[in-house]
């Protein structure tokens, strides 16, 4: 069975990384080779910006390495067709775009304006806890999910 191809919210990532849970498991199933992730420039950069936020408490060197890890785990797309989708988060149509050009089945997220979508085209949206279900369970946990350690 050929592992889902997905696009991982900005929500989604930094949860993963600072927090744990079913995030964090969603990203382990990535590393783990149970789904092929797709990213964009502007999603790195969103993620970037976020952790860079003082409630974080990251330093913009430890914002960078976190984003460097998460690429890593992803190939980077480049959409080439602009979306607009969602009115009320015009900024959450990048997730539709690197999703359409990555051929992307699924986007994984806990926005609720991209949730309500439900489907967009033959892309689901779905929360971590509902991908989790799909591809059978809990994974990923002792990969991520642990706090990073301050400097």
């Amino acid at each position: 069975m050929t592992p889902p191809r997905i696009v991982v919210d900005s929500n989604v990532i930094i949860s993963g990384f600072l927090f744990g849970g079913n995030p964090a498991r969603v990203l382990g199933s990535v590393v783990e080779g149970l789904a092929e992730c797709f990213t964009s420039l502007a999603i790195l950069d969103e993620v970037r910006d976020v952790l860079q936020r003082a409630k974080f408490g990251l330093s913009p060197e430890q914002a960078l390495a976190f984003v460097g890890e998460f690429q890593l785990l992803c190939q980077v797309v480049t959409p080439r067709k602009r979306v607009r989708a969602i009115a009320n988060d015009p900024k959450d149509d990048m997730f539709l775009e690197c999703a359409m050009e990555a051929k992307a089945e699924i986007i994984v997220s806990g926005d609720a304006h991209l949730l309500e979508l439900g489907q967009w085209g033959s892309i689901r949206l779905v929360t971590p806890a509902e991908f989790l279900k799909m591809i059978g369970g809990q994974h990923g946990v002792a990969r991520y999910g642990a706090k990073p350690r301050r400097s």
